[in-house]
């Protein structure tokens, strides 16, 4: 016998309404969600979603804030949908504190589907997709969201039976459905930033699978920022490391060994403290010796001092194209749009003027720190 989720109290509410609108209850408008909840003895909130999903479903128009929900007057194709049981096959296993996809789960959940993350990561299967294959056929998801996957995963994912969706990762020119931030622009700011800043020694931290086997987009594109700014790149401005606390240690060490960077960016959050701890114990301050930037917001920023300097974009958007992808497959509708959403610098005070332009600057005292990676030769 198959395995049949349960329906939760939104997907309840939802059954009951598409009951009520195919029975012809009510001919044009549903009443508005404070009413119905009285009438079924529910939260208004559950009634809310409820109604919420029934509009992605296109059954019903929104008419706008304190109006009614319009019945779509085509309703000779309603049917029953059942809500999908989604696997989320994160990155690794940091995705599952990370505030956007705890945000994706729950919209999604909120939509009525049974959404949860994969046992395994991205990080788990590496390029081995016979592995991959085998997991996902033993596992009883309908759908699948894949979080920052590589080419050849997402490749295998557009091609396989399942409805997919690429969060991030490597999906141009995949028949996909997938959404990211459009960093470009953003990241070309705080490239121009720096240098504006006077810093001439670059190093953009990211992890193996944005480097291999070739840099993506975004790193490619920082690295041509920088050249158009007549600085030399080279494996310094994208320095290659072992995935992992101890790859990330050894890599920052040597960097900082004979000619240290005068900025960092990071792309994570947790890669981020973690470079600014690294900095810490050596006696180098953020901003006054080593520049520090985020590619990603985090909630955590909030509570720090001096304010984080990071690329902001709004996860609402992320989750809602992602729940309507969805309800698109609950329709039998098949979904492969791939959308960008804005992105943009919030220039915080973890970054500020090279250690060079700052010695020059009057009224500033010169640095106390012993540390001799402290000390910061030209870039030759």
């Amino acid at each position: 016998m198959p395995n049949i989720a349960p329906l939760s109290y939104i997907e309840q509410v939802a059954h009951h309404l598409r009951g009520e609108i195919s029975r012809g209850v009510w001919p044009k408008e549903v009443p508005g969600a404070p009413k119905l909840a009285r009438e079924l003895g529910v939260d208004p909130k559950t009634v809310l979603a409820a109604l919420k999903l029934l509009e992605q479903e296109n059954l019903l128009i929104s008419q706008g804030i304190g109006k009614r929900r319009r019945i779509n007057p085509n309703i000779a194709n309603i049917k029953d949908t059942q809500p999908l049981r989604i696997a989320i096959l994160p990155h690794d296993q940091h995705d599952h504190r990370v505030d956007y996809i705890m945000e994706l789960q729950d919209g999604l959940t909120m939509a009525g589907h049974h959404a949860y993350y994969a046992s395994k990561t991205v990080q788990d299967f590496g390029s081995d997709l016979s592995r991959l294959a085998s997991f996902v056929k033993a596992q009883e998801a309908d759908a699948w969201v894949v979080v920052s996957g590589s080419k050849d995963l997402l490749r295998w994912f557009a091609d396989c039976p399942y409805p997919s969706f690429a969060l991030f990762g490597r999906f141009s020119d995949l028949p996909i459905a997938a959404t990211m931030p459009e960093k470009i622009p953003a990241y070309e700011m705080l490239v121009d930033r720096l240098v504006e800043l006077g810093h001439r020694r670059i190093s953009l931290l990211v992890r193996e699978d944005r480097r291999v086997p070739l840099p993506g987009r975004t790193e490619r594109v920082v690295l041509e920022r920088i050249k158009y700014h007549g600085i030399t790149t080279s494996s310094y401005n994208l320095p290659e490391w072992k995935d992992g606390k101890l790859g990330f240690q050894v890599m920052l060490t040597k960097l900082f060994q004979l000619t240290p960077p005068t900025a960092l960016i990071t792309q994570e959050a947790f890669v981020f403290s973690a470079a600014y701890h690294f900095l810490a114990l050596r006696g180098l301050h953020v901003p006054r010796d080593v520049s520090l930037a985020c590619s990603n917001d985090d909630s955590t920023f909030s509570w720090c001092e001096p304010t984080v300097s990071h690329i902001y974009w709004d996860s609402k958007l992320i989750t809602r194209r992602v729940v309507k992808w969805a309800a698109n497959v609950t329709r039998g509708k098949k979904d492969i749009g791939q959308r960008l959403t804005k992105a943009k610098l919030v220039e915080g005070n973890t970054i500020g003027p090279a250690p060079e332009i700052r010695k020059r600057m009057p009224g500033v005292r010169p640095s106390t720190s012993k540390s001799k990676s402290a000390t910061y030769p030209s870039n030759g």
